[in-house]
């Protein structure tokens, strides 16, 4: 159990429930100016429940990508990862200020430009398809395991190592 997580806290053209629709590039400017360390990880967008941090935050072709680490210490954390662990939460959600947007042809608001505050796990997220799922506990940190594959690309292949033969008159 270490609290490490990954998913979509928005997807690129898919109507949330308030029909709202993000389009590519609306987080671009916040992150730029915020990095993920800027971005808040709450629970149930209580400002009071900060239960982590994000490691990762990046636009993609599909959506706002983003990788969080549960901080295992805190009570709600702890909570939050058995929930998620046992898929009875799974949801994310973004916090934002608008700053640009538009009227869509069918009564839906796009979003071209958002200030991105925070973003929560939620029970019921107002986008179907925001969603999150913890990593596979290896007992590694995500620096560990970048470390250990690059070890692995740049190793000379393994090679038996010679036999050993016991030399007379020595004892092993």
């Amino acid at each position: 159990m270490d609290g490490h997580f990954t998913g979509y806290a928005s997807v690129f053209g898919v109507p949330d429930l308030g029909r709202d629709v993000v389009v590519p590039g609306a987080f671009a400017a916040s992150l730029a100016g915020r990095g993920p360390a800027g971005v808040r990880l709450l629970f149930q967008h209580d400002p009071a429940e900060p239960i982590g941090r994000w490691i990762t935050l990046r636009e993609d072709a599909r959506g706002l990508f983003a990788e969080g680490q549960l901080n295992l210490a805190v009570q709600r954390a702890r909570e939050v990862d058995a929930l998620m662990r046992g898929g009875g939460l799974d949801g994310l959600s973004i916090g934002f200020r608008t700053l640009r947007a538009r009227k869509g042809g069918g009564g839906e608001r796009r979003l071209h430009q958002v200030d991105l505050w925070e973003i929560s796990l939620v029970t019921f997220p107002l986008q179907q398809a925001a969603r999150a799922s913890p990593r596979p506990d290896t007992g590694a940190t995500p620096l560990s395991e970048e470390i250990r594959g690059l070890a692995r690309r740049i190793a000379p292949p393994r090679r038996p190592l010679p036999a050993v033969r016991p030399q007379p008159g020595l004892r092993p």
